[in-house]
């Protein structure tokens, strides 16, 4: 048993984070590895190899960039909801200044097209979002509506 799972154990708060992380991973790989390969021969058929460099690489961005705030649900699953929240806006500003930073290092690069490149981190992103948005509705959470 991981130290992750007994926290769940311990703290109803992580076992819902847990399970809503599990669901939106699970939905967010099921769809967006798909539509990284479509972009991937799309554009390797109509931009050559500098298409398919370009695509491959923004799709790899993306999806680890999708990836890393669910690894951070995760991770941060078993902390106070507070604590939660901070991790997670936290990590967005990270994963923005990493990603912005990673782009401004490959605006340079010739071998990569960058129209491939930024089409594929849009289609990536958005139906990655879209999935684990899809998957978070259906999730059962517990709410306290106050009378």
């Amino acid at each position: 048993m991981s130290e992750t799972e007994t926290e769940a154990q311990e703290n109803p708060h992580a076992k819902v984070v847990l399970e809503a992380a599990r669901a939106m991973t699970k939905a967010s790989l099921l769809i967006t590895p798909p539509a990284v390969v479509v972009c991937i021969a799309l554009f390797s058929v109509l931009f050559g190899l500098p298409g398919f460099l370009g695509s491959l690489v923004g799709g790899v961005l993306a999806m680890l960039a999708s990836l890393s705030t669910l690894g951070l649900m995760k991770f941060s699953a078993g902390q106070d909801p507070m604590f939660v929240m901070v991790i997670a806006l936290g990590g967005y500003v990270v994963k923005v200044v990493l990603l912005f930073g990673a782009l401004t290092l490959l605006k340079g690069v010739t071998a990569l097209h960058p129209l491939s490149l930024g089409i594929t981190m849009i289609v990536a992103i958005l139906l990655a979002a879209a999935a684990e948005f899809a998957a978070f509705r259906k999730t059962k959470i517990p709410t306290i509506i106050p009378s």
